[in-house]
């Protein structure tokens, strides 16, 4: 049975960050038992938060659409981590679905992420050129990594109350690979949350006597 759906807060917004991207590595002598000979990297994709957090509170499942040689390939991962690791040859867009909690009873979201193998683009006439989007590490790793944010306008009242029992819309004071906050943030963010807090409450207070008034009558 679907969850009762409660009143939703009017003005008012939530944000949730979180990252999406993949790593990719050529892969070595040491292969995957299932991997063809052709393929040449190894790579995940995911959907997480900016410090690895749990955030299956508000997402409920994504799913993956791969290129159509992959076997199966749409992947629906509906378990914390949300990502998918596989091998392959080349790049290619991956279509990203994110669905919510039944809660939320919100709409999902939808988007495509460039599966980066390589630290370059090709052009269309087959120049390599520098990645803008890419970073490797110093072990040879590719990232294509992205920060965004998942807003909620007028979220209902009870998902609210589930988004606000886990703090997670901060904001990151710098990129680095770690994703550091900053405690300044951290104390803003929480100001923010505690206003929006009082806010509700009193709007629930003036519903309660809006309708003690309309029994009264």
């Amino acid at each position: 049975m679907a969850p009762v759906v409660s009143k939703r807060i009017k003005t008012l917004s939530v944000r949730r960050p979180i990252l999406y991207g993949n790593t990719a590595k050529k892969l070595g002598e040491i292969r995957p038992a299932n991997a063809p000979v052709e393929h040449t990297h190894l790579w995940t994709i995911f959907i997480k938060g900016p410090q690895n957090e749990n955030i299956s509170y508000f997402i409920k499942k994504v799913v993956f659409k791969l290129h159509e040689t992959y076997p199966n390939p749409t992947r629906v991962i509906e378990h914390p981590p949300f990502e998918l690791t596989e091998t392959g040859w080349g790049e290619f867009d991956i279509n990203v679905k994110i669905y919510f909690v039944d809660e939320a009873n919100e709409k999902m979201i939808s988007f495509y992420h460039r599966l980066r193998l390589h630290p370059y683009t090709m052009s269309a006439t087959g120049t390599k050129l520098p990645g803008t989007d890419i970073t490797i590490t110093e072990s040879g790793e590719v990232r294509s990594i992205f920060y965004d944010e998942v807003v909620f306008n007028e979220p209902n009242e009870n998902f609210f109350k589930i988004l606000m029992s886990t703090p997670g819309n901060l904001l990151p004071s710098n990129k680095t690979e770690d994703c550091i906050f900053s405690k300044q943030l951290e104390r803003e963010e929480i100001d923010r949350i505690d206003m929006a807090m009082e806010k509700v409450d009193k709007e629930i207070e003036e519903l309660k006597q809006k309708l003690a008034v309309g029994i009264t009558e």
